[in-house]
């Protein structure tokens, strides 16, 4: 009798997660979504991962409304998501209460298979929230995260799929998220599982190394019974395999899928327009990268680190990235890279790059060496762990299951979500438990609707504002201190800023980018890396000798500084408190300094407000942009230089800031407002 293989399409979730960075909108779905239907598929998976926060985050978009569409356009497929055990789709982990009552929602919403894994592997960490999809009487599939470590063998592989059917797994998924299971490994690790269980086995496998195509073949004829797959014009790259391909390769074979091959061509067409939308949005990543055999990076974190890197001016240093990473992920007990591993190790490698190794830990990295995500596979660095439990202030390694240690929290997640906005919904009080500093925001601004995809990232340009009438007039502008008379008959002029012209209009027109000085001659000093000018060290207008220290910046955390490259008359031209671009010219030694002329706009948007007035104590600033979370000092403490007085979020990971010098805290910033790189937080005296 004929094995017929089935396919799961990935088109709604991890292909656009992949591709471009989880942006897909519900509008952009939903036309596909009766073609899907119509397939035949097994499942579409279209929820869960980084859909949930990008939901909210970036498109102003209800998670759950969309869940609740997608349910409603295919009622004919299982619609499957994908669940990061305890901590659910949040970056943390979550009481029991809480992981109950989120299954239980994701139930009634419409999702029909749970795809629960755990970054860790620790299966402590995914049987409560097995137990709960189990009740739902939905289906629940365990995921075996995979990574190629002296640690992860075909042997703990078949053991962990025998522990998750003892959880009561209806099916195991073998979750290669970065295309490093190879053909004929595959071949041996289905047989070595079914040798154990005797359940379906589905293969979740990236097409990043080039080796996607190839591994589903090898394990189909193991006995795998489904197969992951995304339709081609959103394929391949740190995608999947194609699904067209998938049912022609196996097509008038014993695995054959029985797929009609020109109905999946229809939903190619319409996603390949799709694809459009998200243009500026789309992975570089687009052949085989084979450095991820080695790296492990999974699809989803090379925009991630792609973006981050050019932030920071520093695109050219990927590779060396790359190499990092295999050594933190050694470090950290050889963890498997899936989210929110991944980003954890990522972020920590980019550090590592651009500052020196473990010279500045991240808050995630520390709670990871020090078991807060569960245990490793092996034995993190000790001399790091012992670093990162010094940092803590915690006297020794977590042992138990980490959710133990958490108070049951559902009846504050509906107290606070009732502060913050919610509509009293269960679904807003997940929402808030997820992401609460981005929850309270979305649920004042949901009521403007989603965003429209092609003009926010893709081909169609939005609408150009109404300008108001230019008005003539004189005006004054302050530069550096100094004043300057601007007069203009037409209300517009050309300024022109370090070499470019800019437009600029005066009176009630928009206001075009500040002028700034311009250096002709002399040797100009440069900014070695993106960052925040933190202040002088140098006197302007002072004689200064080549490796004099003359600025200080500060740059992903870390101040650095910026030294003489020759002997001079240094006249500064950036400002402390600006944003400075790598290679950009912060001062000039000799040479002849032109301040233009400025416009000076009409409303300038008012900057957060301050906790209070400073009072001109030495200034502690934002290291990167983000949420200001919490105060972690109390007004008026007396601290130490390297005490953390305010926590802030950024990139989804919790960064300290430290008060850099001893002296009396007084908060400029309040806790919940957007912060800028660079903007006081408090003061110390």
């Amino acid at each position: 009798m004929a094995k017929k293989v089935q396919l799961t399409e990935l088109v709604l979730r991890d292909a656009h997660q992949s591709l471009h960075a989880t942006r897909m909108t519900t509008a952009d779905m939903l036309p596909a979504c009766p073609m899907i239907d119509k397939i035949g598929y097994y499942a579409a998976e279209g929820w869960g991962g980084a859909t949930y926060d990008s939901c909210i985050r970036f498109l102003n978009e209800d998670p759950w409304d969309r869940l609740r569409k997608l349910h409603a356009a295919m009622p004919n497929t299982k619609i499957m998501m994908l669940l990061r055990g305890q901590n659910l789709l949040g970056y943390r982990h979550y009481a029991d209460d809480v992981v109950d009552k989120f299954v239980e929602t994701a139930a009634k919403n419409g999702i029909g298979i749970f795809r629960i894994f755990d970054a860790c592997n620790d299966p402590r960490n995914l049987e409560r929230a097995a137990k709960a999809a189990k009740k739902t009487g939905k289906e629940v599939q365990m995921a075996i995260s995979y990574a190629t470590t002296p640690y992860h063998t075909t042997e703990v592989y078949a053991k962990l799929a025998k522990r998750y059917a003892e959880f009561g797994a209806d099916s195991i998924c073998i979750k290669d998220m970065a295309g490093l299971l190879k053909p004929f490994e595959a071949y041996d690790l289905v047989k070595a599982i079914k040798a154990e269980v005797d359940m379906p086995i589905e293969i979740h496998s990236h097409a990043t190394t080039g080796l996607s195509v190839a591994t589903l073949l090898k394990a189909a004829e193991a006995g795998a019974d489904i197969l992951d797959t995304a339709i081609s014009s959103m394929s391949m790259g740190t995608s999947h395999s194609p699904t067209e391909t998938v049912v022609e390769m196996l097509k008038g074979t014993e695995f054959e899928t029985g797929l009609d091959i020109k109905a999946l061509l229809e939903i190619a067409a319409y996603f390949r327009e799709v694809r459009t939308h998200y243009a500026s949005l789309e992975s570089k990543f687009l052949g085989a990268d084979t450095r991820i055999l080695v790296s492990q990076v999974p699809g989803g974190m090379l925009s991630n680190l792609e973006s981050q890197l050019k932030q920071q001016g520093a695109s050219d240093k990927m590779d060396d990235v790359l190499k990092e990473i295999p050594i933190v992920q050694k470090d950290v007990g050889y963890i498997p890279l899936v989210t929110p591993t991944s980003q954890i190790v990522g972020t920590q490698a980019v550090f590592n790059v651009l500052f020196g190794r473990y010279a500045r830990l991240t808050q995630e990295f520390r709670d990871l060496l020090v078991g807060k995500y569960g245990a490793t596979p092996a034995p993190c660095n000790a001399e790091l762990q012992k670093e990162a439990l010094k940092q803590s202030s915690m006297d020794a390694v977590v042992t138990c299951r980490p959710a133990d240690l958490i108070a049951n929290e559902w009846d504050k997640c509906v107290e606070d979500t009732k502060k913050a906005g919610g509509n009293g919904s269960d679904e807003d009080v997940l929402t808030y438990a997820m992401f609460p500093k981005v929850a309270e925001k979305f649920f004042k601004e949901r009521v403007n609707g989603p965003i429209d995809a092609q003009t926010a990232f893709g081909i169609k340009p939005a609408a150009p504002a109404a300008a108001a009438a230019p008005k003539g007039g004189s005006y004054t502008v302050t530069v550096n201190g100094t004043p300057y008379a601007v007069t203009t008959t037409t209300g517009s002029d050309d300024v022109v800023v370090n070499g470019t012209a800019y437009a600029v209009s005066f009176g009630d027109a928009a206001a075009a980018p500040s002028a700034a000085p311009v250096v002709t001659g002399g040797t100009e000093i440069k900014a070695p890396v993106a960052g925040t000018l933190l202040r002088y060290v140098a006197q302007n207008g002072a004689q200064v000798k080549k490796g004099d220290t003359v600025i200080m910046i500060e740059s992903m955390k870390m101040e650095l500084e910026v030294k003489a490259p020759a002997d001079g008359k240094i006249t500064f031209i950036a400002q402390p408190g600006s944003q400075i671009a790598s290679g950009q010219a912060l001062a000039s030694l000799g040479g002849t300094v032109v301040i233009p002329a400025a416009p000076k706009p009409a409303a300038v948007k008012a900057a957060p407000a301050a906790a209070s007035a400073p009072t001109g104590g030495k200034s502690v600033n934002a290291p990167v942009a983000g949420t200001l979370l919490r105060y972690v000092a109390t007004e008026g403490d007396i601290v130490k230089a390297d005490t953390t007085i305010v926590m802030i979020e950024s990139m989804k990971m919790e960064l300290e800031v430290k008060a850099g010098t001893a002296g009396k805290v007084h908060f400029l910033a309040q806790p919940g407002t957007q912060i800028t790189s660079g903007q006081p937080l408090a003061e110390i005296k």
